[in-house]
């Protein structure tokens, strides 16, 4: 059974946004890019978040969602390690975003240890989701990965009419668009998708 991260409680909640400072997002802005210094970390009070992670060829692969409250373990450890960020964070819908500055971080670990267990949780989850996306590059077929890629968005959206091209799908997939297109047309004649202008609906 997949864990799952520590609520905080709406207390510490309450502390956490008179620290932070709440941004509104749009679908598609970046929340954190590869190589940045990092001076806060983000929390995500509504909306989600896709992380990324890009190679040498700029090539993406999707490795996990933040979603509404949950933050990003790869900005909490390279924040703390004054390290660069190493993935890249964007939203995928409009979000409201709590941004954690650094300095505060430490100080929190220091003096709640619900923040502790939060973060912890967080990891756990976080290493889990990474393990998935091992086992799926490794051992999945493409087929099948795509059709664990699309029932993962529409259950982030609340939606099953996916706005997503295929060229889309086939970067946050790590594959090319020809290879996504042809496995999308094969699931159509099946019916369990319906192709329309840049939206997918999962039947």
């Amino acid at each position: 059974m997949k864990s799952t991260a520590t609520v905080l409680s709406d207390s510490f909640t309450d502390l956490l946004k008179g620290i932070g400072i709440k941004k509104s997002v749009k679908e598609g802005d970046i929340i954190l890019q590869e190589h940045a210094y990092l001076n806060s970390i983000p929390i995500v009070l509504s909306g989600s978040i896709k992380v990324l992670r890009t190679d040498e060829d700029g090539r993406e692969i999707l490795l996990y969602y933040i979603k509404q409250g949950e933050s990003c373990i790869m900005s909490f450890l390279g924040g703390i390690h004054q390290d660069t960020s190493k993935v890249k964070a964007i939203a995928e819908e409009d979000s409201e975003i709590l941004f954690i500055p650094i300095h505060a971080v430490g100080m929190l670990l220091k003096e709640y240890p619900e923040w502790l267990e939060y973060i912890f949780s967080l990891y756990h989850k976080r290493f889990e989701e990474l393990l998935d996306v091992v086992n799926a590059v490794t051992f999945k077929k493409m087929d099948q990965r795509l059709i664990d890629f699309l029932y993962k968005k529409v259950e982030i959206t609340k939606s099953n009419v996916l706005s997503i091209t295929h060229e889309q799908i086939a970067t946050e997939l790590g594959t090319a668009r020809v290879v996504v297109s042809r496995l999308l047309k094969q699931l159509e004649e099946m019916g369990s998708v319906k192709l329309g202008r840049n939206n997918i609906t999962v039947m």
